[in-house]
């Protein structure tokens, strides 16, 4: 009988790269072959943990705090020289004199017409501070309601050191309309022994002076109260508010944006 030789078949293949593996296993797939080098060529970048982003806001934060306290502490020492160097004081207002020509209402028509002489004393307290006014709006209001009963405007002025300014004006409405709810409280106070209950408003922006420096403008409020008038008699000479009790409270008016402080 002839021995007949066959090729083998697994040399064939081993040599081919077939990939023939040890214990019989399958050949390699194409993932296996080729997974290692693509996972290997991509690196995902490390991302950073929330404890790493909590710390960079807590340092941000605790900067700008610190820094907002410098701030305030410069300004704060800033404001302590300048009070100690110039101890500056508010300017002061009384209301010397106030005469009431005439006060007339329309019942019908809820309208009135005034006519009132005012005479203001300003007076500035400082030794090394300038005050200059711009023009200030005066009015003349009844003290409950709150009734618009005159307006007029005093000129810009300079306030000196250590001056004070007699300030004289005439405030006058013609047919002013109002509510007649308000128009009949104006009346009762009238014809009241003790008299109209008025204050008188002063409404200005002021700037401060200080050697060869001036400060931005700033918005002052004057505000006088505890005037008592009544009408004269027709054809009868004025007749002359009691200001006695008046006191006058300077107010700054800061505007912030819509708000005024």
């Amino acid at each position: 009988m002839t021995d007949k030789t066959f090729p083998s078949t697994t040399k064939s293949a081993t040599a081919n790269g077939a990939g023939h593996t040890p214990n019989g296993s399958f050949p390699a797939t194409k993932g296996q072959l080729y997974g290692g080098a693509a996972r290997s060529g991509y690196r995902p970048q490390p991302k950073k943990s929330r404890r790493h982003r909590r710390g960079c806001c807590c340092r941000c934060c605790l900067w700008t705090t610190v820094a907002f306290l410098v701030l305030l502490l410069l300004i704060a020492a800033a404001a302590a020289v300048f009070y100690v160097l110039y101890r500056p004081h508010r300017p002061t207002f009384d209301v010397t004199s106030l005469k009431v020509s005439y006060i007339n209402i329309t019942s019908s028509s809820s309208t009135v017409s005034s006519k009132f002489d005012l005479t203001v004393s300003a007076r500035n307290p400082n030794s090394k501070l300038v005050y200059i006014y711009s023009p200030i709006s005066v009015s003349v209001l009844s003290a409950n309601g709150g009734v618009d009963l005159g307006d007029t405007t005093i000129p810009s002025f300079v306030h000196g050191k250590k001056n004070t300014t007699v300030l004289k004006t005439t405030i006058a409405s013609n047919g002013q309309q109002v509510d007649s709810t308000a128009a009949s409280a104006v009346k009762s106070g009238l014809k009241s022994k003790s008299g109209l209950a008025l204050k008188i408003r002063l409404d200005t922006k002021v700037k401060v002076k200080i050697g060869g420096l001036k400060t931005p403008r700033v918005g002052i409020r004057v505000t006088c109260g505890g005037i008592r008038a009544t009408a004269p008699a027709a054809g009868k000479s004025a007749a002359t508010a009691s200001t006695a009790d008046a006191k006058c409270k300077v107010d700054t008016r800061i505007r912030i944006w819509s708000w005024t402080l």
